[in-house]
């Protein structure tokens, strides 16, 4: 059935899937991984975030965390 979308949008990144209306499957296949700071993956229009001292543990021993050959 079609949908009737009102309204305005802001739209933060241009990452996964965005759909209105109807659908069967929306699949994406897409790994990522990151490693940000205390406060580092916030999102809006007026964040204030007082942090002291971080470290994060970027050490991965892993070869591989996830395959996606397989999904596609």
């Amino acid at each position: 059935m079609p949908s009737i979308v009102y309204g305005p949008f802001k739209i933060n990144s241009n990452n996964g899937v965005l759909n209105f209306g109807d659908t069967l499957n929306i699949s994406p296949k897409s790994t990522t991984k990151a490693v940000s700071g205390s406060g580092g993956g916030n999102t809006g229009d007026f964040i204030i975030t007082n942090n002291g001292i971080n470290l994060n543990n970027t050490l991965d021993p892993d070869v591989s965390d996830q395959n996606i050959a397989g999904l596609a």
